[in-house]
């Protein structure tokens, strides 16, 4: 769990209080807007303070977010903030680490350190936000854009397979992993809350629209009308329901490693073969997070939730037992140690 250590403990803040009077620069009607509305709404409902929260973004348009916090932050490079990140929280595992980035961003030239941030498990909420789009360089296909799609990168459409956020975390050994949506006011700080109590790396994707340049690209499964009946909310220790009178389901097709949707009451169908959400499954994990409209519900919530040791614990304490077993080290007799040799003038 990540610490609250506040000196000024006692004072309840508010979202106003990490709130900055920068001027807030997305488009009229980004999912940003919602997105930073919640991450405010967070901080104070779980009493953090701004002395001891830091935000660290790298390119792309989510990456204005810690301008707009009053909390420390830093604006880094392109697909790197997992690695400034991870310095901060080794430097100083009391601070409370939030990471902000782009499906572009993570994905693409940062994916070799999103995976291993999530490996190592660092002690940080990572907030994936995915538009399916590169916003802020004018609308190029991204690695979350299906195949198909026209844009400035991809005229004639993209070519390419879709990575999956959630999928591609639990494939590093992520420990927390979870999906929300931007308008779902609700849901989404929830399920930040969650994030920010699991002690390790705590992966949010967080669809949101981009108005502009993939406007309604999610609105097939987000939108207020059809939500209920094309999305599937998964609670850990609840059976997997959906659809506006909660009468569809989910089970494992008779005899296959595989997910199929199935009608209460058809065929004498019952609650009782509905699997139950196991948020400690990864198999079943990796299942709800493939699963994509219009063959399936997407599912959205968490997904997968375990514990272990965090990576600057662990990187402390073997600091810490090196101490104890070497008090009087020092860089020069380290420097000093094992094989030498003199270098000598030619006869």
């Amino acid at each position: 769990m990540n610490k609250v250590t506040s000196s000024e403990a006692s004072v309840a803040l508010t979202p106003k209080d990490f709130t900055t009077d920068q001027e807030v620069r997305w488009c009229p009607g980004c999912g940003d807007y919602s997105i930073l509305k919640a991450v405010r709404k967070v901080l104070a409902d779980v009493g953090a303070s701004v002395e001891n929260t830091v935000f660290v973004s790298g390119i792309g348009c989510a990456a204005r977010f810690p301008y707009y916090m009053s909390t420390y932050g830093f604006h880094t490079i392109h697909g790197r903030a997992p690695g400034f990140a991870t310095g901060v929280k080794l430097a100083n595992p009391d601070l409370d680490v939030w990471v902000v980035s782009g499906d572009g961003d993570a994905l693409s030239i940062g994916g070799n350190h999103f995976i291993h941030m999530l490996r190592r498990n660092v002690n940080l909420q990572f907030l994936l936000f995915n538009n399916a789009i590169y916003g802020l360089t004018k609308g190029q296909y991204s690695p979350t854009t299906k195949p198909g799609a026209r844009t400035p990168s991809s005229p004639m459409g993209s070519i390419e397979m879709p990575l999956s956020a959630c999928v591609l975390a639990l494939g590093a050994n992520g420990t927390f992993v979870a999906r929300a949506v931007d308008t779902a006011q609700k849901h989404l700080p929830e399920v930040m809350k969650r994030a920010h109590a699991h002690a390790g790396t705590s992966m949010v994707e967080i669809l949101q629209n981009c108005h502009v340049f993939n406007d309604g690209y999610f609105s097939d499964f987000t939108g207020r009308e059809v939500s209920d009946d094309n999305q599937i909310v998964v609670e850990h220790g609840k059976p997997l329901l959906f659809g506006k009178d909660r009468d569809r389901g989910l089970r494992m097709k008779p005899g296959k490693m595989e997910l199929e949707v199935v009608n209460l009451g058809e065929n004498g169908i019952t609650e009782g073969e509905v699997l139950i959400h196991d948020e400690t499954n990864r198999e079943l994990a990796s299942l709800l997070a493939s699963m994509e409209y219009p063959e399936m519900p997407v599912a959205v919530g968490v997904l997968f939730c375990v514990e272990r040791v965090p990576f600057a614990e662990q990187v402390l304490q073997q600091v810490a037992e090196r101490e104890k077993a070497q008090p009087n080290a020092t860089l020069d007799s380290l420097f000093q140690q094992g094989a030498t040799w003199t270098v000598t003038a030619d006869d």
